[in-house]
């Protein structure tokens, strides 16, 4: 029985992503893949943020961590919100990179899990940071579109403390700022 709810409701995400792709304008397409994209990326933040807020051995990564899951869980609603009136679906878990990142940071402990847990968010808001200011700019759906203006400060502000929480964990240089104004500044004196 329980198979067979979880074959009917993978079935109805699709056929949902399916149909919201097959709007009348064309235009869903992107709001779709947006949607998609930047929920299963909100999972993420919040599952791998609670495994790094008790597994973190630095205490500014463990600070980190846990704003990432208070913040994304908020954006989280935020977005899903939106989705539903937009009638376009969300993620129903993190994405297969993710989960292999959580396999792997489930095996580090100390130093070695706050770098790992560090570098791939870093990477992660980078990819987040472009995935919502195309959006910003291409949405066609006026409400994520507005909302994903709205929180891109916040996205950039996670990728500044990334970039400065782990190049201060790696000890070399760092990189500052986001886009076209960034910087490197080495850490040793």
């Amino acid at each position: 029985m329980r198979q067979l709810l979880l074959g009917l409701a993978l079935g109805a995400v699709i056929l949902g992503f399916a149909s919201a792709r097959e709007d009348v304008t064309g235009t869903a397409d992107t709001d779709a893949t947006f949607v998609f994209k930047a929920s299963a990326g909100g999972l993420a933040e919040v599952n791998l943020g609670t495994l790094a807020a008790r597994r973190a051995s630095d205490p500014s990564v463990k600070r980190f961590a846990q704003k990432m899951v208070d913040d994304h869980e908020k954006a989280n609603k935020e977005l899903l919100e939106r989705a539903n009136k937009a009638r376009l679906p969300a993620a129903p878990r993190m994405d297969a990179m993710h989960e292999k990142m959580a396999e792997t940071l489930a095996a580090l402990s100390g130093p070695a899990f706050d770098r790992e847990y560090m570098a791939g968010q870093v990477k992660d808001h980078e990819v987040t940071v472009a995935l919502f200011e195309k959006e910003s700019k291409n949405g066609k759906n006026e409400d994520l579109k507005t909302w994903a203006e709205k929180t891109l400060p916040d996205l950039r502000e996670h990728l500044k403390m990334a970039r400065d929480i782990h190049g201060k964990l790696k000890g070399g240089t760092e990189k500052t700022g986001t886009g076209k104004g960034s910087t490197e500044k080495s850490k040793t004196p």
